[in-house]
């Protein structure tokens, strides 16, 4: 695995509460927070499209707490006797 390069960081005190509240709800810490949103940031700036939450991401066990993701299709509705 590659060193991971290391940098200082000033961040405005209400910021990093909101960050450190963040990660703990997503059972992260304050570090793999940033990082992942820095990965997403230079994604989307990419043209990526949004990913659903990977294992560890979001909800705990990876499995998302509101049903599917905004990303997939509803299921297509038949009609009776199709």
């Amino acid at each position: 695995m590659a060193a991971r390069k290391q940098f200082l960081l000033r961040i405005d005190p209400d910021l990093w509460r909101e960050l450190e509240h963040w990660a703990a709800d997503d059972l992260r810490s304050v570090n793999a927070q940033v990082e992942w949103l820095l990965r997403d940031a230079v994604r989307l700036r990419r043209g990526g499209r949004k990913a659903a939450p990977a294992r560890g991401e979001g909800a705990p066990g990876g499995v998302s707490a509101g049903g599917p993701s905004p990303d997939e299709a509803p299921p297509a509705e038949t009609a009776p006797g199709e």
